[in-house]
């Protein structure tokens, strides 16, 4: 057990202030390759036909992984606290809002 917590790294993590701001985003593209996930943070605006990505967020397949553990922890946490996270879905599979991303052409 002692040589488990000694091999642990801890990492200090810096958030400057203009990061420390966030970006908001209401709609994300995940693509993929065998060596990468891509996932495009944007804003859906009503009457507005196009979105520009404001992140694009690169990582590779066991840190994407681990970023979806990590969102279904904290989903879990979020809604034992304050309820269920209702989501609506369409027959297709994508969220109600309106909103699909193209067929054919993705912001890669």
């Amino acid at each position: 057990m002692d040589n488990k917590k000694k091999n642990v790294q801890q990492i200090n993590i810096e958030l400057d202030e203009k990061v420390s701001s966030g970006e908001y985003a209401n709609f994300v593209v995940v693509t993929h390759s065998p060596a990468e996930f891509v996932l495009d943070f944007t804003r859906i605006l009503p009457g507005v036909p196009k979105a520009k990505v404001h992140s694009r967020i690169v990582m590779a397949p066991p840190h994407a992984k681990a970023f979806l553990g990590a969102l279904n922890e904290n989903i879990k946490k979020f809604e034992s606290k304050h309820g269920e996270i209702n989501h609506p879905k369409q027959d297709d599979g994508f969220s109600d809002f309106g909103v699909k991303p193209p067929k054919d052409v993705l912001p890669n």
